[in-house]
């Protein structure tokens, strides 16, 4: 028997084996029959100075051969899931503006014919400026994308040739303009700070300007050293100097107040919209719910409820596209590994997650994953977390618990914190 069924508990007959209510029954007595998915393109014209993404510079690509396994696995992922319903989907990377259009048709067709996608579901794709000629960016409309997330980064010619971007600031403010002509509100514009030698009157006057050529929303980014990465060893070398933690949170912060005087609102750490334009797709990660992930090194968390199990699994697909191709072209998949979630590795996540949004996290949402102990009997009496309510950094209320804006600047030692308080819990301290 092949390994991934020995690592599944899934036989090929299986799916034949239990029908599709039953599919549905198991999905809705788990209360998961709806998720988001997720479809990562792996290749790239270039490798960024500051990535570590699994990504692969290809000349060759196979693009018949890459949609037909894409399309393969969003089928054989939906019917594993008993999923009956896929609320957005995102086309990530690498970077996916390098596709064909008829890749990312095929693929949107798949879920429309494996399960029910409403017809304002989010559909959103990362999009480099040197990739979107205007041209390729109605091709993409065309074939049912509805979002662009346009990978800016930065306004200054120096800087982005330090990330190793390869376009120039001219290609960005371009392919903003006609974005925003094919997608009228339906434009986040990607920017990240932290870079060396960058002080609170440049990032302020570069804002302005990006504030003045964006659409409703903006996603601000932190550059931050990750293994494997030229980044990572031109800092080890010295070689590179990045801001400290004190001009790190000036950055910060001045983002905050000028993206708010536009009329931005901060509704997670990172992510900001005004004109309700907020991103759902993302929702689904901060609130713990089911995602399917497809394509080389995707994640995915989702019950597999036709192979007749009941626990959440944490699920990852093969990494080298070359191997994930000829295993989902064997087995329907190229699932690396698929992990049951226990309870508390679910709620775990929940925090790290849930508490990055303005709302945090809802009772009700707490409920779904843990219904025996609520938020405020786990963590209203302790000392640590009573410190932080009285300081402003943390709030309880009848919606549950959120961090204020304070509290979001800060917020890594109050999540560390309430996670030990959980594993205390968990373990009987």
């Amino acid at each position: 028997m092949n390994h991934l069924y020995k690592l599944h508990g899934f036989i090929p007959s299986m799916l034949q084996q239990i029908t599709r209510r039953q599919i549905q029954s198991l999905a809705e007595t788990s209360g998961q029959n709806k998720a988001t998915l997720y479809v990562h393109w792996p290749y790239c014209a270039k490798m960024c100075s500051y990535c570590n993404f699994n990504k692969y510079i290809r000349n060759d690509v196979d693009n018949s051969r890459m949609t037909d396994c894409m399309v393969k696995e969003v089928e054989t992922l939906i019917k594993i899931s008993g999923i009956t319903e896929i609320k957005s989907v995102y086309f990530g990377g690498g970077t996916p503006s390098l596709a064909e259009s008829g890749m990312i048709a095929s693929v949107i067709q798949a879920v429309q014919s494996s399960a029910t996608l409403p017809k304002n579901a989010e559909i959103t794709l990362e999009a480099n400026p040197t990739t979107t000629e205007r041209a390729k960016l109605k091709e993409f409309k065309d074939a049912g994308v509805n979002r662009l997330s346009i990978g800016v980064q930065s306004l200054y010619k120096k800087d982005l040739e330090f990330l190793g971007r390869q376009h120039s600031v001219e290609d960005a403010i371009r392919c903003i303009s006609d974005a925003k002509d094919l997608y009228p509100g339906g434009v986040s514009i990607d920017i990240i700070f932290g870079r060396p030698n960058q002080t609170v009157e440049k990032w302020n006057k570069e804002l302005q300007q990006l504030l003045s050529l964006c659409d409703d929303h903006v996603s601000l980014y932190q550059l931050t050293v990750e293994r494997g990465t030229p980044l990572c060893k031109w800092v080890q070398n010295k070689t590179v100097i990045l801001p400290d933690d004190e001009v790190m949170a000036d950055l910060y912060e001045t983002a905050i107040e000028v993206l708010e005087s536009r009329g931005f609102d901060q509704y997670e750490v990172s992510n900001f919209a005004r004109n309700g334009k907020v991103g759902r797709h993302n929702k689904a990660y901060w609130e713990g719910d089911d995602y399917i992930g497809v394509g080389p090194g995707a994640h995915g968390r989702f019950t597999p409820c036709a192979q007749g199990k009941i626990q959440r699994e944490a699920r990852v697909q093969i990494l080298e596209p070359n191997r994930w191709m000829t295993e989902v072209e064997s087995q329907g998949h190229g699932t690396k590994l698929a992990k049951p979630q226990s309870q508390l590795e679910q709620l775990e996540e929940l925090l790290v997650m849930g508490l990055r949004t303005k709302d945090g996290i809802k009772h009700e949402t707490w409920k779904k994953r843990f219904s025996s102990k609520s938020m405020a009997d786990l963590f209203c009496n302790q000392d640590i977390i009573t410190q932080y309510v009285n300081s402003g950094l943390l709030h309880f209320d009848n919606s549950g618990m959120r961090a204020s804006k304070k509290g979001l600047a800060v917020l890594n030692p109050i999540v560390q914190d309430l996670m030990n308080l959980l594993n205390d819990h968990w373990s009987g301290g």
